[in-house]
């Protein structure tokens, strides 16, 4: 199957969900499923490939998806989302739908997704002073990936939108080579 379809399918189902869950008043809570799922999928990604396994019965996934969703206290629209996963044969898109999810709420909710690239995780402080900083200059929610680059030898790369601030050490000894290059 093309990505693309892979894609549309994710969409349709996250927008679904989103329906659902503006329709039972419980967006929030969903949203807060859809993030620790997300979190929990990204950590283990031999959870998804066993539920897609095709030898495990729709009925027993559908059993589990149920009593996983009771442990981590889950929206029933979200169980309701995850059995129809089941049930379709589509758990092979799960981390598509739920992302496609986020940036259906996200958009909704007037918060940027920004991913920003550090050499070491930040501290705290610079945590929060970074995303005052982004919300004061986006004008808008932030929401902050970070990613662990150590190719970058020091400062940060930053994407939103379309995007991109590269204040990386890395990038700084780039443009210098090119200006001493041009200087002979």
């Amino acid at each position: 199957m093309k990505k693309d379809s892979k894609t549309k399918i994710a969409r349709v189902y996250a927008q679904a969900l989103y329906e659902a869950a503006v329709e039972k008043k419980t967006v929030e809570k969903v949203s807060e499923d859809i993030i620790k799922l997300h979190d929990i999928i990204s950590a283990d990604a031999d959870i998804v490939k066993n539920l897609a396994n095709p030898l495990w019965a729709v009925e027993d996934k559908v059993s589990a998806l149920k009593a996983v969703a009771a442990k981590l206290k889950l929206d029933a629209e979200t169980l309701n989302c995850l059995n129809l996963i089941a049930e379709n044969g589509r758990f092979a898109e799960m981390a598509q739908i739920l992302d496609a999810f986020k940036h259906i709420y996200y958009a909704k909710h007037g918060i940027t997704e920004v991913e920003v690239g550090t050499v070491k995780a930040l501290s705290a402080t610079q945590d929060k002073k970074l995303k005052a900083n982004l919300e004061k200059m986006l004008s808008s929610k932030v929401v902050v990936k970070y990613q662990i680059k150590p190719e970058l030898l020091g400062g940060l790369v930053i994407k939103f939108n379309s995007n991109m601030i590269d204040d990386s050490l890395k990038s700084k000894l780039n443009r210098l080579e090119l200006v001493m290059k041009g200087g002979q």
